[in-house]
C-alpha cells in the first residue's frame, strides 16, 4: 500500500456562503471554480482547483470557522497575492517564524484560516 499524494482538502462553510467564497477563492486568489458532481451539488458548497489539487468548501450545519487548521496555498508572487488580499479588505498577517519561508495568513469570508506561501 502506498499513498500517491493529496487529491483535495476540504474546509467547512455555512450554507449560503458560496458567493462570498467564490469572490475570495476565485476573485481574489485566482483559483478556478470546478463543477461539483450533480449528486453533490445539491448539498451546496463550492470546489476550486489549486494547481493539480482541489480545495473543497463543504456546507456544515453547525459551522464554526477553522482558526488553527488551514490549507496552505503555494503562489509564485506572494507580494501580488498579499496586495490583492489587502485590496479586498482582507487581513494579511505576515509570519516569519520559519527561516527562509515567506508566508502570511489571512481568513476567508467565513473566518477560516488560510496560509499563503511563496513557492
Amino acid at each position: 500500500m502506498s499513498v500517491l499524494g493529496l487529491h483535495h482538502v476540504q474546509i467547512a462553510c455555512p450554507a449560503g456562503s458560496e458567493d462570498a467564497l467564490r469572490g475570495f477563492y476565485s476573485g481574489v486568489l485566482g483559483l478556478p471554480e470546478i463543477p461539483k458532481p450533480a449528486v453533490l451539488a445539491a448539498r451546496g458548497g463550492a470546489w476550486f482547483r489549486a494547481g493539480s489539487h482541489e480545495l473543497h468548501c463543504g456546507v456544515e450545519a453547525d459551522f464554526r470557522p477553522a482558526l488553527k487548521a488551514h490549507p496552505c496555498l503555494l503562489v509564485e508572487d506572494i507580494e501580488a497575492v498579499a496586495t490583492a488580499v489587502g485590496a479586498a479588505d482582507g487581513e494579511v498577517r505576515w509570519d516569519e517564524t520559519i527561516p527562509g519561508i515567506r508566508r502570511f495568513h489571512t481568513d476567508d469570508p467565513v473566518g477560516n484560516r488560510v496560509e499563503v506561501q511563496q513557492a
